[in-house]
């Protein structure tokens, strides 16, 4: 907590048990300074009206401008930790690639056949055929039917 908001007076509206339900303007406002607001606070089981500004969405993402990840020199991804100074998809600069049985998909997107596979593809095709080379294709010649 910085200096100036526990500084800040804080206000809590305490409302009574039988009229919290009727009304809920209704109650006693209390301008509190910083010494007994958190003990009142948790002695009366009452949250400070500073408090409600707080959420989880939109004002916390507004505090995310550093960044604990760069691009990776190995996989490429934004996943290498700058002070840690590892990959966190690949775990460079370990000479192993990081890679686990219970991540299938992460898996499958990194294994044979993702990428441009220059000497696989033909493979079936020259297997196919002997694994010929040097010879000329024969020529197809169109037999007549007399």
């Amino acid at each position: 907590i910085s200096e100036r908001n526990f500084l800040r007076p804080i206000r809590i509206s305490i409302t009574k048990p039988d009229q919290a339900n009727v009304n809920n303007k209704t109650g006693e406002t209390y301008h509190l300074g910083h010494p007994f607001a958190a003990y009142l606070r948790r002695f009366l089981n009452v949250q400070a009206k500073s408090d409600l500004k707080m959420t989880k969405g939109t004002t916390s993402f507004g505090k995310r401008h550093n960044k604990s990840h760069t691009a990776c020199r190995r996989c490429g991804k934004i996943s290498y930790h700058i002070q840690k100074k590892t990959c966190s998809s690949c775990g460079y600069p370990a000479k192993k690639m990081r890679n686990f049985n219970w991540g299938q998909k992460a898996k499958g997107r990194r294994t044979v056949g993702t990428g441009r596979m220059r000497y696989m593809k033909t493979l079936t095709r020259r297997f196919k055929n002997g694994f010929r080379e040097g010879t000329q294709a024969k020529k197809m010649i169109a037999s007549k039917s007399e």
